[in-house]
């Protein structure tokens, strides 16, 4: 299977990037994992796929900085001439009393998980408006919807995505360029790995499916999509109805 869309994936050596690093090369598009501190992971997935017939460049960029996203797009731009799809994915996160919060806990959060996606979105359609077609996915999540407990400064950065999201998807309308969330529940990542057995098995009784999500679940609806040209300004909610 062959597609000649070029798709760049930030923080795509683990978890749920990884997921959609492999889902759309194994679909046949061109991507470009960026990592800035995994590289072992990001090597080892470039030869996985790279040994089956797949197309997978891997790029160290901090894309907290403005000008290491630039060299990611110029890198982009130079071997593939375009960018069609962006997937903001890079993230942290923190569990922490709100009035424990540091300065530079909450300024780390924002600059992460939302000012980060400000600066690979900006420049990748420096590209993509001119050609009037592209696709931006933003890995949100429940709690930009919900609130956390404890994750104030996490929920607000993920708030923050969605409104960005909703905002850009009106102004990049007239461009057919498309902008959406993905809002997963709770997924078996390294970002949950903290949970011991019984606090899983507490939470899965909170979910309706009775399970947390796997990143491939969240992988498929990426590629969903890029592929379906109607969908626009949405923040799809993956999450066994945890949030109905």
């Amino acid at each position: 299977m062959f597609n000649n869309k070029v798709v760049i994936v930030t923080g795509g050596s683990r978890g749920i990037g990884a997921s959609i690093v492999k889902e759309l090369a194994n679909s046949g598009y061109n991507v470009v994992l960026n990592y800035n501190k995994s590289e072992d992971a990001a090597k080892q997935i470039k030869e996985e796929l790279i040994s089956s017939g797949k197309t997978v460049d891997i790029y160290k960029a901090d894309i907290r900085n403005r000008e290491e996203v630039k060299s990611l797009i110029e890198f982009t731009i130079k071997k593939y001439g375009k960018i069609d799809v962006l997937v903001n994915n890079a993230g942290i996160s923190q569990i922490k009393l709100f009035t424990d919060i540091s300065d530079e806990d909450w300024n780390n959060m924002l600059q992460t998980n939302l000012t980060s996606a400000f600066y690979t979105s900006q420049e990748a359609l420096k590209y993509m408006i001119p050609k009037k077609q592209g696709c931006i996915i933003n890995i949100s999540s429940i709690y930009g919807t919900t609130g956390a407990s404890c994750e104030v400064h996490y929920s607000a950065a993920k708030a923050g995505l969605d409104g960005m999201t909703k905002s850009l998807a009106k102004e990049l309308g007239l461009s057919n360029i498309r902008v959406n969330s993905i809002a997963p529940g709770a997924i078996e990542t390294d970002m949950n790995a903290f949970l011991t057995e019984d606090e899983k098995i507490e939470l899965n009784k909170e979910i309706p499916l009775g399970r947390m999500g796997k990143p491939e679940e969240i992988a498929s609806c990426a590629k969903f999509l890029i592929e379906n040209e109607y969908v626009t300004g949405q923040v799809i909610s993956i999450n066994g109805g945890w949030n109905i």
